[in-house]
C-alpha cells in the first residue's frame, strides 16, 4: 500500500483557481509567484514530502521523543531532516527578504505547509508554531527583538513556541498564574505552562518561547496580561547564543497519533528567574498573542486537510486490494471498490478533503490581500473576511 503521494494536481488546481493564483501575484510584491515558479515549488515540496518525512512517521510513532534531564531528543532521523528542511530553504517561504525570506503568498506557503503535515504531522508540528512566531513578532516586536531574533527564526535555525495554557486555567487565559517581575530592562518570568508544542528538542541551535505572563500591579483578568519573548538560550547584543535561560521541560505529554512531536510541560524561573523581553506594552500581551493564535488556528485546520487528504488515499489503496465479495454485476469476488456503498463512502471522503483544502486556500490568499492590496478597502474587507474565516476554517476542516 502506497505511504503518502502530494496531491500536486489539486493542490496547484485550488491554488489558481480557487485563491486566484494570477490576481495575488499582481498584488505589490508578489509578482514572482507564477504558475510555473508556483509549480516547481510545489513539485519539490512533494518530493521532499513524501521521499523523507513520510518514512519517518512510523518512526517517530513507534519511538517517540524521549526526556532526559530537561533535555528533548526527537526520534531517530526527525533533527537530520529538520536540518535539510533549513537548508533547503522551506521555513522562509512565506517571510519577509529583509529578514531572509522568499517572500512567496501565503496561499503558496499554506500548500507547501499541508505537504508537510500530511507526509509527516509530527515533524510539521516543529516547524508550524515558528511561524506563528514570526508573523507576531513581525507585527509587534521592537526593532531589537526583530534584528535579534527573525533572521534565525525566519531561516527555521531557531524554533518559536507559544505558551498559554497552565495546569488549572486551561483555556481560561484570564486565570494564568505565570508571574513576571521587572528587574532592570528586563523580566523574571516564573510559572509552568502545559501543552507547549515543540518546547524542548535537539533540531535548532535556539527556542524562542512567547510567553504570557501577569505583573505584581496587573490588573485581575485577561487585562492584566502581558507577552514575553523568553529564549531558551538568552541572545547577545551581536546575535551570538549567551548561556541557557532558566527554561527547563519537566515532561512530555503522549498525543495519540504524534508520539514525534514533543508537547512539553515548560517550567519558567525555577532557580533565578528566566529571563525575558517585553513585547508591546504591559497588560497588551493578549491581544497580540492572538496574531500568533490566529495563524495556529489556520494550521490546525489545515491539519486537518492534509489529514483528510492521508486518510482517503489510504482507504483508497485499501479499497483496490481488499477483495470481498462480488459486487452488482459482478460474478467472482473482487475488490471492494467496486461496491457501491464503498465507492459512495470514498467520494464523501474526497468530496470533504478537497472543499476543506479549498477553504483553507481560499482563506490564506485572503490573508495575502489584506496584507498587499494596494485599496485601503479591498485591505479591510479581506481582512474581516479572514477573521470570520478562520474559525471555520479550524473547526470545519478537523471535523471532517
Amino acid at each position: 500500500m502506497p505511504t503518502f503521494t502530494p496531491p500536486i494536481r489539486d493542490m496547484q488546481f485550488v491554488i489558481e483557481e480557487i485563491g486566484a493564483l494570477d490576481a495575488i501575484a499582481a498584488l505589490p510584491g508578489y509578482e514572482e509567484a507564477t504558475r510555473d515558479l508556483v509549480g516547481a515549488v510545489l513539485e519539490e515540496a512533494g518530493k521532499f514530502g513524501a521521499g523523507a518525512l513520510a518514512p519517518l512517521n512510523p518512526v517517530g510513532d513507534r519511538e517517540g521523543c524521549q526526556l532526559d534531564g530537561g533535555k528533548v531528543r526527537l526520534p531517530t532521523g526527525f533533527a537530520d531532516a529538520y536540518a535539510t528542511f533549513v537548508e533547503s530553504g522551506w521555513n522562509a517561504v512565506a517571510f519577509d527578504p529583509e529578514f531572509g525570506g522568499q517572500g512567496l503568498p501565503w496561499l503558496v506557503a499554506t500548500a507547501v505547509q499541508e505537504v508537510w503535515h500530511a507526509a509527516n504531522m509530527a515533524f510539521g508540528l516543529i516547524p508550524m508554531l515558528t511561524q506563528g512566531a514570526v508573523e507576531l513578532l513581525s507585527l509587534h516586536g521592537s526593532p531589537d527583538q526583530k534584528a535579534l531574533l527573525l533572521p534565525k527564526l525566519v531561516s527555521g535555525e531557531w524554533t518559536g513556541t507559544m505558551n498559554l495554557t497552565e495546569p488549572g486555567a486551561g483555556s481560561d487565559l484570564g486565570a494564568l498564574r505565570t508571574k513576571a517581575v521587572r528587574d532592570g530592562d528586563q523580566y523574571r518570568i516564573t510559572g509552568q505552562k502545559i501543552f507547549i508544542t515543540a518546547g524542548e528538542h535537539d533540531a535548532a541551535g535556539n527556542i524562542v518561547h512567547l510567553v504570557l505572563a501577569r505583573l505584581p500591579d496587573a490588573p485581575p483578568g485577561a487585562k492584566g496580561i502581558s507577552l514575553f519573548v523568553v529564549p531558551k538560550f538568552l541572545v547577545n547584543a551581536d546575535g551570538s547564543l549567551g548561556r541557557r535561560n532558566d527554561v527547563t521541560c519537566i515532561k512530555l505529554e503522549h498525543k495519540l497519533g504524534i508520539h514525534g512531536s514533543p508537547t512539553c510541560v515548560m517550567a519558567f524561573g525555577e532557580d533565578e528567574g528566566a529571563i525575558g523581553t517585553l513585547v508591546g506594552r504591559e497588560n497588551q500581551g493578549l491581544p497580540l498573542m492572538f496574531t500568533m493564535m490566529n495563524n495556529a488556528r489556520l494550521s490546525v485546520g489545515l491539519q486537518g486537510v492534509a489529514i483528510a487528504e492521508r486518510a482517503t488515499q489510504k482507504a483508497t489503496a485499501f479499497a483496490r486490494e481488499r477483495v470481498q465479495g462480488a459486487a452488482p454485476g459482478r460474478s467472482a469476488p473482487g475488490p471492494i471498490l467496486h461496491h457501491p456503498d464503498v465507492r459512495r463512502m470514498l467520494m464523501t471522503q474526497r468530496a470533504l478533503t478537497e472543499a476543506s483544502r479549498a477553504l483553507a486556500y481560499f482563506t490564506a490568499a485572503q490573508i495575502d490581500v489584506a496584507h498587499r492590496a494596494p485599496d485601503k478597502a479591498d485591505r479591510a474587507t479581506a481582512h474581516a473576511l479572514v477573521d470570520l474565516l478562520i474559525p471555520v476554517v479550524k473547526g470545519w476542516a478537523t471535523a471532517n
